[in-house]
């Protein structure tokens, strides 16, 4: 039987094993997802023409879901939340925007729509549908595993980053804001929530007691 080209020679394989070597202090076991997120990650780095080992904190990333995979983008960029180099859209799409913070130039990256099926192909004997993901996300040509696109961020890159040590207090609740996150509503500096964009509302609020109180809506029976 005729072997695939899988566009990875003997060193590239000693690369990924490096990489999944860092995930097995995260993850319990290697996945699918990790996969993805490692080879994604260093394309990425290669489409840029950044070096992910380097100190100049060129790359900044976005990724639009959490989990492992968001940790195999992380192990192949260097780009990790403590770093402050790694963003969460949480779009619930396997997908990482990766961005020169130096030019502004960015590339979304994303599994190809036929990569879960064309997996099987570089995993002819797996056991089982996930394994045949499993290895052959590791062993397909790149161009096959991954579509990229060329993609404008709309907010500004300084925006994204913000600026480390500064801080403020918010105006309304007097909360610290750190990092230029302040939003400035009518000459008021406001933090996020006090801003019109809380993600929590303190328990025994009126407007949390609305929102909790379900005694007002009927129930169809019949649905």
């Amino acid at each position: 039987m005729h072997k695939p080209d899988t566009g990875l020679d003997v060193n590239d394989v000693l690369d990924l094993a490096a990489y999944f070597r860092c995930l097995a202090r995260l993850h319990p076991r290697l996945c699918p997802r990790q996969v993805l997120g490692v080879r994604m990650g260093i394309y990425a780095c290669d489409l840029l023409q950044i070096d992910a080992r380097s100190d100049d904190c060129r790359l900044l990333a976005i990724v639009e879901t959490d989990g492992c995979f968001a940790d195999g983008v992380s192990v192949a960029t260097g780009c990790w939340l403590g770093k402050r180099n790694l963003r969460l859209v949480d779009y619930g799409k396997i997908a990482v925007t990766a961005i020169d913070v130096g030019t502004e130039r960015a590339v979304r990256l994303r599994p190809n729509a036929a990569a879960r099926t064309r997996s099987a192909i570089y995993a002819q004997g797996a056991p089982s549908r996930w394994h045949s993901q499993l290895l052959g996300y590791q062993r397909m040509p790149i161009a096959e595993l991954v579509s990229t696109e060329s993609v404008r961020v709309l907010t500004p890159v300084a925006a994204l980053i913000g600026q480390a040590g500064q801080r403020t207090e918010c105006e309304s609740c007097g909360e610290e804001i750190l990092n230029l996150r302040q939003v400035v509503v009518d000459n008021r500096s406001l933090c996020g929530g006090c801003a019109g964009h809380p993600y929590y509302l303190e328990s025994g609020s009126a407007a949390s007691e609305s929102i909790l109180d379900m005694s007002h809506f009927t129930v169809d029976e019949a649905a």
